[in-house]
């Protein structure tokens, strides 16, 4: 595996794989909208030079927030090194906290940002429900079956890294 900056993809790489596997670059969220494919991030890339895994962020003056996190091969650690390269980054930054808002469906994401110390500070109800009208190929209901209504903000302290 191949970890590089997402700066060193071809943007036309990076749009098609936020379009692929977030419907279109733009990601709507409470804090605003961003255009992933134009984001600081990070890659992990297969010998054959296929993205395995990509995480996006945006640095605000005392915070990080992430944007955006794929691991397209679960339970291989390519989350988990992109996590790590993402807080080493903000330790680098000397952010105090890294932010992230992930919706009430995702029980994977909750089950993995908690466990690497993200805590969930605040429930924003129907948040989603009003990002679809900036984005409405944000689906109804999950894969798993839960309607995807509410963004979750998960933060991180950061201090003492």
């Amino acid at each position: 595996m191949k970890l590089l900056k997402t700066a060193e993809l071809p943007k036309e790489i990076r749009t098609t794989f936020f379009r692929e596997h977030w419907g279109s670059p733009e990601m709507v969220i409470s804090s605003g909208t961003y255009r992933c494919d134009e984001l600081d991030g990070f890659a992990v890339l297969n010998r054959e030079g296929n993205i395995l895994g990509m995480i996006t962020y945006v640095s605000q003056n005392d915070f990080l927030e992430i944007m955006s996190l794929d691991s397209l091969k679960e339970n291989r650690g390519i989350g988990s090194m992109l996590m790590e390269v993402v807080e080493r980054v903000a330790v680098e930054l000397g952010v105090s906290t890294i932010r992230l808002i992930t919706t009430n469906d995702n029980l994977n994401a909750l089950k993995f940002y908690q466990k690497r110390g993200y805590h969930l500070v605040e429930v924003f109800p129907g948040a989603v429900e009003r990002a679809r009208t900036m984005k409405p190929e944000i689906p109804l209901i999950a894969d798993n079956g839960i309607p995807i209504r509410d963004e979750l903000l998960l933060v991180k302290n950061m201090t003492g890294h």
